[in-house]
C-alpha cells in the first residue's frame, strides 16, 4: 500500500510549478474559458464584457498565451507573445476598484469551477490582484 507523500506540497510561483498546477496548456485553457464563459453570461460582469466582447476569440487566445507565459509555462510560450505592458494595453478603459474586483471576483469563479485546489487559488488570487492594481492605478494617473 502506498504511503502518502510527505513532501511539503509544491512552492507556487517557482519554475513551472503553477504551470503544473493549473493543468498545463490544456488546463489553462479550460480556466480562460471558464473565466470569460462566466464574464459573458453573468450580469455582475456586464462592464469588464462589454471591453472584451468584440474578438472574444482572439481575447480567450492571448489570455490563456499571456497566463501560460506567467505561470511558467516556457519560453516557447514567450515566442508567440509579443512584449507587453500589461497596463498600457488598458489605458484607454477607465478602470477603477469596481471593474478591478470585476475582474478578480470572475477570474476566482473560474478557478473554483474548475476545482482547483484551495492553497493554489488564494495564490493565484493574491499574485492576480497585483497587475490589477496597476492596471486601476495607470488608468486612474491617466484620466481613463
Amino acid at each position: 500500500m502506498p504511503q502518502p507523500s510527505t513532501d511539503p506540497p509544491p512552492k507556487y510561483g517557482f519554475k513551472d510549478t503553477t504551470f503544473i498546477a493549473l493543468g498545463g496548456e490544456p488546463g489553462v485553457r479550460a480556466l480562460v474559458d471558464t473565466f470569460y464563459n462566466h464574464m459573458q453570461s453573468n450580469p455582475d460582469f456586464d462592464t469588464i464584457w462589454s471591453w472584451h466582447n468584440s474578438d472574444p476569440a482572439t481575447m480567450r487566445d492571448k489570455l490563456t498565451l499571456f497566463l501560460c507565459y506567467w505561470s511558467g509555462g516556457g519560453r516557447h510560450i514567450a515566442e508567440k507573445l509579443p512584449p507587453i505592458s500589461i497596463p498600457a494595453v488598458h489605458s484607454h478603459l477607465r478602470v477603477t476598484s469596481a471593474e478591478r474586483d470585476q475582474w478578480l471576483a470572475c477570474m476566482k469563479l473560474a478557478l473554483l469551477d474548475n476545482g482547483h485546489q484551495q492553497a493554489l487559488i488564494d495564490y493565484l488570487m493574491q499574485q492576480f490582484f497585483i497587475p490589477a492594481e496597476r492596471i486601476r492605478i495607470s488608468c486612474e494617473s491617466n484620466g481613463s
